[in-house]
């Protein structure tokens, strides 16, 4: 079968709202230091991506400035994250895990991958497979302009 641009993204806005319910039902239930969704991405992002300033944060959890100072402002208070000033440009501002802030994002991440892992489990290996794929060709489709500069998209020969 040979889908349509349309069709295609028809199936994207039917299907991601679906997985994303259930990613947030499922963080609700297990996540630790009640942290939401954006937060839990946050910490993701700073964890591959130390030092990465507040617009590369912002860009990819596709928050405003404000709103995502605001999260870092919370991040921060709760020591999950340091946020230092560019010693050349006082303007820019970093962003980094702290220990606690790394501890929580593998906890979470591990009851959540756990999680998804058990629902993927009743597909078959060739259906699993097909999902791999599928996610490794729409990666690059949704990263923004401004994280191209900063964030090189993964690269997946080494997976295995």
């Amino acid at each position: 079968m040979s889908a349509t641009p349309n069709e295609a993204a028809a199936e994207l806005l039917e299907v991601v709202p679906q997985v994303m319910r259930t990613i947030r039902a499922q963080m609700r239930q297990h996540r630790a230091a009640e942290l939401s969704v954006p937060e839990f991405r946050t910490l993701g992002f700073l964890n591959k991506h130390t030092g990465a300033s507040l617009t590369a944060a912002a860009d990819h959890i596709g928050l405003t400035l404000p709103s995502m100072s605001k999260l870092i402002d919370g991040l921060v208070e709760r020591k999950l994250v340091t946020r230092e000033f560019d010693a050349l440009d006082r303007r820019r501002v970093t962003l980094a895990l702290t220990a606690r802030g790394r501890a929580l994002l593998q906890a979470a991440y591990a009851h959540t991958q756990a999680f998804l892992a058990e629902l993927l489990a009743v597909l078959s290996p060739a259906d699993r497979t097909t999902v791999i794929e599928a996610m490794r060709v729409l990666e690059p489709l949704f990263v923004s302009e401004r994280e191209k500069e900063v964030v090189p998209v993964r690269s997946h020969q080494s997976d295995s």
